[in-house]
């Protein structure tokens, strides 16, 4: 009888969550409003408001983005709200911060939406590596979604994995 390779990673019980499959593909964009101040350090709401009505949203369309202002200026709350109205519209996500922050919710809302009764009980291996970055964020996040129902979970590919929770037996 010939030996024969048989591939145990294919025929093991493990599940692979890949957290490539929940990257947002979409541009993503950083609104910056320090060029809307006066002398670059100073609100003034009128030119603000004036900024704002003028400025073309239409271009953010489809897009993710960042609202952020890049100098050390006291700006209000309503301001960042005000920009927040006008681009909602358009944007496909926007939140107030960078593009770290930008990265963080875009994988929140991914993975709010995954079916976690799919890794019940499983031997589960979040891949690790990628074409696109992916956040510490997101790995965090998902295995804090996984570990109260996974039997196992691992980081790495099914073939070298680096084991980091087993659920323990009763």
């Amino acid at each position: 009888m010939e030996d024969q390779i048989i591939n145990r990673v294919a025929n093991s019980p493990l599940k692979t969550f890949d957290l490539e499959d929940h990257y947002h593909t979409g541009v993503r964009q950083v609104l910056d409003i320090a060029p809307w101040l006066f002398n670059g350090i100073i609100l003034k709401e009128k030119d603000f408001r004036s900024f704002v009505k003028e400025h073309n949203w239409a271009d953010y369309e489809g897009k993710n983005v960042a609202i952020m202002c890049s100098v050390d200026a006291i700006i209000p709350n309503w301001a960042y709200m005000l920009v927040a109205i006008n681009l909602e519209p358009y944007a496909n996500m926007l939140v107030y911060g960078d593009l770290s922050d930008l990265e963080n919710a875009l994988f929140m809302q991914a993975l709010a939406k995954v079916n976690l009764e799919d890794f019940q009980d499983a031997k589960i291996v979040v891949k690790g590596c990628g074409n696109h970055p992916v956040p510490e964020f997101a790995y965090v996040e998902i295995t804090r979604l996984l570990r109260p129902i996974a039997a196992s979970i691992m980081f790495g590919e099914p073939c070298s994995t680096v084991p980091l929770y087993k659920l323990k037996k009763r």
